[in-house]
């Protein structure tokens, strides 16, 4: 199973440039497949065209947030199968619950340490997709 999460296709919607850099570092290490798009617009398309095994959404982003953009993915059910975590500063509890209600399978809050992030996106393509709100882990 190791060796299928490691060729994992990730999708990474993060609008900060050293954030994705730092993504881009430990995604690369990890031998993970990789794309970013840096705005929210055309997200859910590429999304529900490529059906990535996990994306790495930022909540704060320019033209869609990321809460838009889980929900729509999770609205349709070709999408069942992608795993979404998202990512954002505002980490309080509130803003976790409101992510996995909308259909987030894990939440980090940022800054996350790269050592954090690499145990919850291997977990994530570890683990079958519950596509069941009530299934998803806290990150």
């Amino acid at each position: 199973m190791e060796d299928q999460a490691r060729k994992a296709e990730i999708l990474v919607i993060e609008d900060e440039d050293n954030i994705a850099i730092a993504l881009d570092y430990l995604l690369t290490r990890e031998g993970y497949a990789q794309t970013r798009l840096a705005t929210g617009a055309g997200a859910v398309d590429m999304i529900c065209t490529r059906k990535p095994d996990l994306v790495l959404l930022d909540v704060m982003l320019p033209e869609v947030s990321g809460y838009e953009i889980c929900q729509s993915v999770r609205a349709n059910h070709d999408c069942d199968s992608v795993r979404i975590l998202m990512m954002t500063a505002r980490g309080s509890a509130m803003e976790r619950r409101k992510g996995l209600a909308m259909g987030a399978d894990g939440f980090i809050s940022k800054p996350f340490e790269l050592k954090e992030l690499r145990t919850e996106v291997r977990r994530m393509l570890a683990a079958e997709r519950n596509p069941a709100p009530e299934g998803a882990r806290n990150a």
